[in-house]
């Protein structure tokens, strides 16, 4: 399974076409999936990001689907004596009340002006539909990359088939993401991920699965991102990457990119598609962090291609994500699926290409990440999941 990207935008500059397909008209009162409590999403959104009097806060969105959710944020960051920015709508006609003096400003901008501007932002909240395609979203990440604020990322959805497909949000979907955004126990997880890292500090990583994945690492001294839903701003002033600056909620993925030199062994990856080619039992065998041999039953032809226009990015391996979170595991009953973006317990992405935004040493913007729901991850021969099963 697998989620491919060609450009440092990463995974939510794909989330537009699923932002996009329950649209409607900005001022209409339906704009909403229904059966959501938005005041409770509100407040935990709020809760999360621990908003200090003063701070200045600015919701990106794309008009259609959470308008509703826009003035219970905007009002509970007014309560908090924070500054309420206004909504900027990256796309699409926009109600007349998201404007402020602060959006009217950033529309007469562009380029370095732009850019002086939103760096007068402490703390934004991206909204479904908002991707770092956008023009504010990317300008927000150059923020982030300097050094300065914070963003939530709020994009209610990454849901995926086992076989990587991805899915529309629905209403039982919908139900489960508020679940896990209302009931996660923030403390336990951030708890057991600071765990993790410890462990990995002065440790062997290996991954194994059933197919003959077997790969071996260490990681050092890297950042490693603790996605565990604190957007403070005093958890920001210890970020030491990009992405520790953009807090998921849902939370609940460890993010870490190897010492590359120290990557060893092959990955066998899932049923996947490469350059629109069905590809069966790829193999890619690593040495100190490189490809040094591809291989696959059906389809090999098709994943090199992909590999090769990718230059040195796409024979280079990129990051370890692993899920913590107990309320976003793959369900044991019913439809099986994985929840937002394998941030789930058990869940493990293994991925090839870019991970300068994580703190390490590879570029070139090719992205590929692979989910894999039957992973064993052991750590200094400890082990963490067995099996896709969360077992410390």
């Amino acid at each position: 399974m697998f989620r491919r990207f060609a450009s440092t935008a990463r995974f939510a500059a794909a989330l537009a076409f699923v932002a996009g397909c329950e649209s409607a008209p900005p001022d209409a009162p339906d704009a909403r999936p229904a059966g959501l409590d938005y005041d409770a999403i509100a407040g935990k959104l709020l809760d999360r990001l621990d908003l200090q009097r003063g701070e200045r806060v600015l919701l990106v969105t794309v008009p259609g689907r959470f308008d509703v959710l826009t003035e219970s944020l905007r009002s509970g960051v007014r309560a908090a004596g924070a500054v309420d920015l206004g909504v900027w709508a990256e796309e699409g006609e926009a109600p007349s009340s998201w404007s402020t003096e602060f959006t009217e400003r950033l529309a007469g901008t562009d380029g370095e002006a732009r850019q002086a501007v939103l760096g007068e932002v402490d703390a934004a909240v991206m909204m479904p539909g908002a991707t770092a395609e956008h023009l504010v979203y990317a300008g927000l990440q150059r923020v982030l990359a300097g050094g300065r604020g914070r963003t939530v990322h709020f994009h209610w959805s990454g849901a995926y088939a086992l076989d990587g497909t991805l899915l529309d949000m629905n209403p039982a979907r919908d139900a489960v993401y508020q679940r896990v955004l209302l009931e996660t126990d923030y403390p336990a997880l951030a708890e057991a991920q600071r765990a993790f890292e410890a462990a990995m500090r002065d440790a062997l990583v290996r991954v194994t699965t059933p197919a003959g994945t077997d790969v071996r690492f260490r990681i050092g001294d890297r950042p490693v991102t603790r996605q565990d839903g604190d957007a403070s701003a005093a958890r920001a002033a210890q970020a030491r990457n990009l992405i520790d600056r953009e807090v998921e909620l849902p939370a609940g993925a460890v993010r870490v990119a190897p010492v590359e030199e120290t990557v060893e062994g092959r990955i066998v990856f899932p049923p996947s598609v490469w350059e629109g080619t069905p590809v069966r039992d790829l193999t890619l065998v690593f040495e100190a962090g490189r490809v040094v041999d591809v291989s696959a039953a059906a389809g090999v032809e098709a994943a090199l291609a992909e590999m090769d226009a990718a230059g040195a990015a796409g024979h280079a391996f990129r990051e370890l994500a692993v899920g913590f979170n107990p309320l976003l595991a793959i369900p044991a009953s019913g439809e099986s699926w994985i929840p937002y973006y394998g941030y789930g317990a058990g869940v493990v992405r293994l991925s090839l290409g870019d991970n300068t935004e994580l703190g390490g040493a590879v570029g070139g913007g090719y992205v590929r990440w692979n989910f894999f729901v039957d992973a064993t991850v052991e750590v200094g021969g400890d082990v963490w999941v067995q099996g896709g099963r969360l077992v410390r």
